[in-house]
């Protein structure tokens, strides 16, 4: 029996059709054409923000109107081999049918996702920050834990992630860290995982083996690097250089190279201790700072954190966007986005997007 898959290729189609009539895609086209015309204006480059605002607008109409037309061509290919295949009843072709609507399928979930972003930040890089709450061991190594997860996510991804800051405990984790992750929205992909994150387990540092409850906050802001509206001046600054540290004293700074920026009208802080170049870390965490008062402003006027930098959560009960519970049973909470999940491992390796998802 030859399945036919008219009924597959109609839903593609319709959902190709929405798309085009959701985005306004002729619309789009017309405007396409009008800022073509004024690129090619002898003086377009004469004002370099100007231009390159609008070869930006350019490059995301083109990139728009060309997946539809890609997607509506495909389509017509599916639908030709569709018919050869039930009229010369070609079984090796019918795979082939079935494959394309597969991969079809594919992008234009993709595609449909990432019209989710709408935020100028969205596709900027993020920064996170890692800070364990109360119970000293526990809680660091939990933090370390939550830093794996987001650098596992990243991998996966095929994402850039970089440490810019890290302060190890004494017996094992972390006491804070700084890195970042760079990759298609990734800011907005990793925005929704701000907040206290609760872990629930038999303590492995415990030598009665009890149950423990440990916190760690993830802070989570885009990384800006240009184009923004933050001056800071040298007295607002207090600059300090110290030797960065690490387990065991491998890839570890033996001058005082590291870099610690205080913006003292805030007290916000930024630190990078990645390159053995005291002016590199120095660059670095004034790009951090920059970012963090970005962020602040953003938060501050759309009051979207409860004024996140004058009144932080306490790092503790009551206050956990996610719960990861691995003792007495084995379940993964997340309290914001009414979401749970048994697998445990597989999310703590960085299987995270059912939540970002979700959360989107």
């Amino acid at each position: 029996m030859i399945l036919d898959y008219s009924d597959e290729i109609k839903k593609l189609i319709d959902k190709v059709n929405y798309f085009k009539k959701h985005l306004d895609i002729d619309a789009k086209k017309r405007k396409l054409t009008e800022l073509q015309k004024e690129a090619n204006k002898p003086n377009f480059w004469d004002d370099p923000a100007s231009a390159k605002e609008i070869m930006d607008r350019i490059s995301k109409l083109e990139e728009e109107i060309s997946a539809i037309y890609v997607f509506g061509k495909e389509l017509l290919d599916i639908q030709l081999a569709n018919k050869l295949a039930l009229e010369g009843k070609d079984k090796d072709l019918v795979k082939e049918v079935e494959f394309r609507i597969s991969k079809l399928s594919k992008n234009l979930e993709e595609f449909e996702f990432n019209k989710i972003f709408t935020e100028k930040e969205d596709p900027l890089p993020a920064i996170i920050t890692i800070h364990p709450g109360a119970g000293g061991t526990e809680s660091q190594d939990w933090a370390n834990m939550l830093m794996r997860m987001y650098m596992r996510w990243s991998e996966k991804r095929g994402f850039k992630a970089e440490i810019i800051s890290i302060f190890y405990g004494e017996e094992a984790g972390i006491k804070n860290a700084t890195f970042t992750i760079d990759g298609k929205f990734a800011y907005g992909l990793l925005k929704g995982e701000n907040g206290v994150h609760r872990l629930v387990r038999l303590s492995p540092f415990d030598a009665a083996n009890r149950r423990h409850t440990s916190f760690a906050s993830v802070e989570v802001i885009p990384l800006i690097k240009k184009d923004i509206e933050i001056k800071l001046e040298k007295k607002d600054l207090k600059v300090e250089t110290y030797r960065a540290s690490g387990p065991g004293g491998q890839h570890v700074n033996v001058t005082d190279s590291a870099v610690r920026i205080t913006y003292l009208p805030t007290g916000i802080i930024a630190q990078c201790q990645k390159e053995r170049s005291q002016t590199l870390n120095r660059k670095t965490a004034l790009t951090i700072l920059i970012s963090k008062l970005h962020q602040r402003e953003l938060d501050l006027r759309e009051r979207k954190k409860e004024e996140l930098y004058k009144k932080k959560k306490e790092i503790a009960w009551g206050s956990q966007i996610r719960s990861y519970i691995l003792h007495p049973y084995r379940l993964i909470k997340d309290h914001i986005k009414g979401l749970e999940v048994t697998k445990v491992d597989e999310v703590l390796d960085g299987d995270i997007d059912i939540f970002i998802k979700r959360y989107l």
